[in-house]
Parts: C-alpha cells; sequence; structure tokens
C-alpha cells in the first residue's frame, strides 16, 4: 500500500486560548501556527507528494496549502469530509477550563469509546468514519500512484489520535495515551499483513528516506538495518 502522512493543523487562535474550536467557522492559524506549518511543509519539501488531502476546515487548508507551496510539482489537494474535526456539540465553543469541570470530561479522559459528546458525535463514529477515509484514499492513491506512492492528509489532533490508535492496534479507550501536537507529523504504511506505524508527533528530522521505496512488507526481524543517512552537502572548497 501507500504510505500516509498525517499532520495536524498549526496552532490556531482557539488553541492559544484555550477553546475547544470543533468546527466553528473562521477558526485560523495564528502567527505561531503559521510558522510551524511552514515549517512542516519545508520539512515535506523532500518527499515528492502524490497528494495533499485536508479537512474542510479553514485551519487545515491553510495547513495544507503551506505543504503544497513547498512541493516542485502539481499534487492533487481534495478535501475530504470525513477528516473533519470531532463533532463535540454543546461543548464547541466553550473553553477547556470549563469543560474539565463537566462530569463527561473524566469519561473522555478514561473511556472515550462511551463518549457522544450532547447534541454531537460519539467518538467511536469519530474513529471509524475517519479511518475508513484514511484507508479508502490510501488505497485510491495507491492504485494510481503504485506503492511507493506517498501522500499527507491534514486533521486535526484527536482525529489523527483515533487513526494512530486503529494502526497500533490500541483500543479506542487507550488513545488519549498519544499526544500529537501542532503541525506535527506522524507515519503509517497499511501494508498487506498490518498497519505499520513509522513515526508519531515529530517535528524534526529527516524524511528523505521516503522518496526511495516503498516500506517493506514484513517486519524486520530484530529490527533492521534502519533508513539511510541523510544526504549531506559537499563543503565548499572556496570557503575553506
Amino acid at each position: 500500500m501507500a504510505t500516509v502522512i498525517l499532520v495536524r493543523h498549526g496552532r490556531t487562535t482557539a488553541n492559544a486560548t484555550g477553546v475547544l474550536a470543533g468546527r466553528t467557522a473562521g477558526v485560523l492559524l495564528d502567527e505561531t501556527g503559521r510558522d510551524q506549518a511552514a515549517a512542516t511543509g519545508e520539512r515535506l519539501a523532500t518527499v515528492p507528494l502524490v497528494g495533499v488531502v485536508s479537512s474542510p476546515l479553514e485551519r487545515c487548508r491553510e495547513t495544507a496549502q503551506r505543504i503544497i507551496d513547498r512541493q516542485p510539482g502539481t499534487v492533487a489537494t481534495p478535501v475530504e469530509d470525513d477528516l473533519s474535526e470531532c463533532d463535540y456539540g454543546d461543548w464547541q465553543g466553550r473553553t477547556l477550563k470549563e469543560l474539565a469541570k463537566e462530569k463527561l470530561w473524566s469519561v473522555v479522559q478514561t473511556q472515550p469509546s462511551a463518549v457522544t459528546f450532547p447534541n454531537g458525535e460519539a467518538m467511536a463514529t469519530m474513529q471509524a468514519r475517519s479511518v475508513a477515509a484514511i484507508r479508502r484514499l490510501d488505497a485510491a492513491f495507491e492504485a494510481e500512484h503504485g506503492p511507493n506512492a506517498v501522500w499527507v492528509a491534514v486533521s486535526h489532533g484527536d482525529i489523527i489520535k483515533s487513526i494512530l490508535a486503529d494502526a497500533l492496534g490500541m483500543h479506542l479507550d487507550l488513545f488519549q495515551r498519544l499526544n500529537v501536537g501542532p503541525a506535527s507529523v506522524s507515519i503509517v504504511h497499511y501494508g498487506g499483513s498490518r498497519p505499520t506505524v513509522y513515526a508519531t508527533n515529530t517535528d524534526a528530522g529527516d524524511l528523505s528516506w521516503l522518496r526511495a521505496n516503498a516500506p517493506a512488507a514484513d517486519a524486520a526481524v530484530g529490527g533492521g538495518a534502519g533508513h539511510p543517512a541523510p544526504a549531506t552537502t559537499a563543503p565548499d572548497a572556496s570557503r575553506a
């Protein structure tokens, strides 16, 4: 299968003020978030991407654009509704400090599979639709571009955590053990026998190894030899 790079949107005005934005329209990246998204775009510039798929919300589309801007060629840029933020219902727009006083808060922390947000979405439904979307898109990109295809999905913290939990074989009730920071990069390869998680929540590091070959179908017993070292630029003799 192809390889998907999961990118959370950069920091927003709501993140910075501790507000649960949810699906509120008009929530944009703040200055820090724009810098984070640009840095992620620069980091991914070494990887020829066949597609950059985004949640429909503005903060994700802003982040996706900064990734697209650093790609040398034309890439597919669809918007995928099933990668949109969880529908937090009546919780949307309230501060995290206030929400932490709600009885449901402790259930969100310890048993998210049992949570349905008031007038909103069940967290189990959130995971099911986002995982299904990622697997569907991954299969489509491989069918069109082959097993070496690498693509990006730009989405939200809880969405990406739920996708990673599924790939890791973790029950949804354990997904709060994962952390996914603003503009972070996580990498999943959906092989024929199982998903392989190559990275979670990274904000630095060379990714050029992704352009060489598709990850192996089978796990390397003993751990394998790892990825090739990043290419280095020879020193300029005139400055020696």
